[in-house]
């Protein structure tokens, strides 16, 4: 699958510094009835964003309409845990935000980022802590350097699994990756036949 291209990204932040938030606050279970990912950003974070009876919440850091120029969302230790659920990086990449940032991102919902196309950012828990003293602060997301600037133009690094990143800076998922190499493919298969 062909996804956008990451190389770099300026953005303001948006800022959740709860803990924990694991996927079924980040896509509530009820709306797991569909495989298309279209649309999903209106369910991302529902609960939070609005009342029973289905009206905006006022006390929310979340723009109606999506991300808008926050496309960067800074998260509390141990974001995405909880259920497997790849609708999760589905709602937040339709609702906008290419980069979730955090000291620690469960391992599943990292897996299901990075395959679609939603840069997770483990950094140090003081940039860490300055993000989230700092809401909306603009930020630079290199993913070629692997390094997450400030706007004081102070500097922290991050990892990124290669072959990821790879995906991520071509703008593919793993199997467009494979399916871009298909005529070597069937060349070394008629070679080895």
């Amino acid at each position: 699958m062909r996804l956008e291209p990451f190389n770099r990204l300026e953005s303001r932040t948006l800022v959740l510094p709860q803990a924990n938030i694991d996927t079924d606050q980040i896509i509530p279970a009820r709306f797991l009835t569909t495989t298309d990912r279209a649309g999903l950003g209106q369910c991302a974070f529902y609960d939070w964003r609005y009342t029973a009876d289905d009206q905006p919440k006022n006390a929310t850091p979340f723009p109606v309409v999506g991300a808008g120029d926050r496309q960067v969302l800074v998260a509390g230790a141990n974001f995405g845990c909880g259920s497997s659920r790849e609708h999760a990086p589905w709602a937040l990449l339709d609702y906008g935000f290419r980069v979730v940032i955090s000291t620690q991102i469960a391992d599943i919902f990292k897996s299901n980022a990075l395959k679609n196309g939603l840069l997770p950012v483990e950094i140090d828990a003081h940039t860490h802590a300055l993000l989230l003293a700092n809401p909306g602060i603009r930020v630079g997301i290199d993913l070629e350097d692997c390094t997450v600037v400030l706007d004081d133009g102070s500097r922290a690094s991050f990892s990124v699994e290669p072959f990821a990143r790879r995906c991520l800076l071509d703008g593919v998922d793993p199997l467009g990756h494979i399916l871009a190499h298909e005529s070597r493919i069937a060349a070394f298969e008629a070679a080895a036949a």
